[in-house]
């Protein structure tokens, strides 16, 4: 009878199975709930996955899901929250792989995450002051708090209203994150003498079942003659910068004139309140400089567009979209995790012989992210591509026991990036 040779990994013919098993659920399941009869949407025995040692492969470090093998149930291991998952991104779904053994045969899987109204509209700040002139004239607008409601859809923030409004109407626009840009426009002139002090109330309200809402005070002080709002010289900015850039670095400058002199002539620069947070990411200066004030990162977010407004002294205002595209450099290095092995192999196996799978991915764009995976020579092995990110080891040649009955194979994957970034991996010791 002849030997074996002793390799570490799972000898089989791998079968890729493109056909997609989707599920759809809600956030916020309780931990084990059912997802789905994983086995038979699979076609599969309850025994097939025990006997061979069924796992989820996921591509990145959080598993939110857990199969059990004894029932073929797909489950919820964690907890999910949709907004801390996607974001405002739709859909949001996990795709992974059911990998099974002895033979190896690989089954994508999707899991659609949809979103249910557990956020209320929020308001960044408490309360809002204005002095606006009581020269103002019927149509000046003043820019008010965007409320952030991170659901989406009906979920996600629909409108606002604004009590009482005597003076002022609300005029809301979409905008591109989602959100929406809302003005107070001055409708009925004011007069200092009859009211010098107003409060108002604005309410933001999304559409989900039970319907949710978050309120801001606004506080007006009625002053003397302030005619012009200020005027950005442009209602875009565009700009790039580097993901490597570092705190300070000056970004795009925007501007804004006001036709009024002295004071009331006077223009202050605020970023204003976004769906992400990102005054925190960036602050502008009182002339209008841009700058960076946090690390970028290419693979979180590739995009920004931030709305910044011009206020003068009398209150009144503008806006403008700054949108800064963040540029990639190759800071990543490819990511080897091994799907599935073999431990020993018939030194009669024919040439091709799968004897391990494995997973690729570099999160760099473009030729920073493409990879190249070899093996080390002199071995009766060959790596082929099998698909987008997976790999397999194959033997390429006669094996004889009697002259080597084991190996050591190393896997080095390398980006194209310059300088070339790389990674590798002792597949056998």
């Amino acid at each position: 009878m002849k030997g074996q040779v002793l390799l570490f990994f799972l000898v089989v013919f791998p079968r890729f199975v493109f056909g997609q098993v989707s599920y759809s659920i809600p956030e916020e399941m309780a931990k084990g709930s059912l997802v789905g009869y994983i086995a038979q949407d699979l076609g599969l025995d309850v025994k097939r996955l025990q006997a061979g040692r069924a796992r989820i492969h996921t591509g990145d470090n959080a598993e939110y899901l857990q199969l059990n093998k004894e029932k073929g149930l797909l489950v919820i291991k964690e907890k999910i929250d949709r907004e801390a998952l996607c974001g405002q991104t739709t859909p949001c779904a996990l795709h992974f792989q059911i990998a099974l053994e002895n033979p190896i045969e690989i089954f994508p899987v999707t899991v659609v995450i949809t979103d249910i109204n557990d956020n209320a509209p929020v308001f960044e700040r408490e309360e809002r002051r204005f002095e606006i002139s009581e020269s103002a004239v019927v149509g000046s607008k003043f820019m008010l708090e965007k409320a952030i409601d991170p659901d989406i859809g009906l979920n996600g923030l629909q409108s606002y209203t604004l009590k009482p409004n005597d003076n002022f109407i609300l005029k809301m626009n979409s905008q591109s994150d989602g959100g929406k840009k809302v003005e107070m426009i001055l409708q009925k002139s004011l007069d200092r003498e009859k009211q010098e002090y107003a409060s108002l109330l604005l309410t933001a309200v999304d559409g989900g079942e039970p319907q949710r809402s978050g309120t801001m005070q606004i506080h007006i002080t009625v002053l003397d003659v302030n005619d012009n709002a200020p005027v950005f010289t442009q209602t875009v900015y565009k700009a790039e910068i580097k993901e490597n850039s570092v705190n300070g670095t000056v970004i795009t400058k925007v501007s804004a004139s006001d036709a009024d002199k002295g004071s009331n002539g006077e223009v202050s620069y605020v970023i204003g309140n976004s769906m992400r947070g990102l005054s925190n990411v960036f602050v502008i200066t009182e002339d209008g400089h841009l700058v960076l004030n946090a690390p970028l990162d290419y693979e979180k977010a590739q995009k920004y567009e931030i709305y910044v407004e011009a206020v003068d002294r009398g209150g009144l205002s503008d806006s403008s979209k700054v949108i800064i595209d963040v540029g990639d450099i190759n800071d990543n290095t490819p990511v080897i995790k091994i799907i599935s092995s073999s431990i020993s192999i018939g030194e009669n196996s024919p040439s091709g012989t799968v004897v391990a799978v494995m997973s690729v991915n570099d999160p760099d764009s473009d030729v920073n992210g493409k990879v190249e995976c070899t093996i080390n020579k002199n071995t009766p092995f060959a790596i082929t591509s099998t698909s987008s990110n997976f790999y397999s080891i194959i033997t390429d040649s006669d094996l004889d026991r009697e002259r080597a009955s084991e190996y050591n194979i190393t896997v080095t994957c390398s980006d194209e990036g310059v300088p070339s970034l790389s990674s590798s991996m002792l597949i056998m010791d």
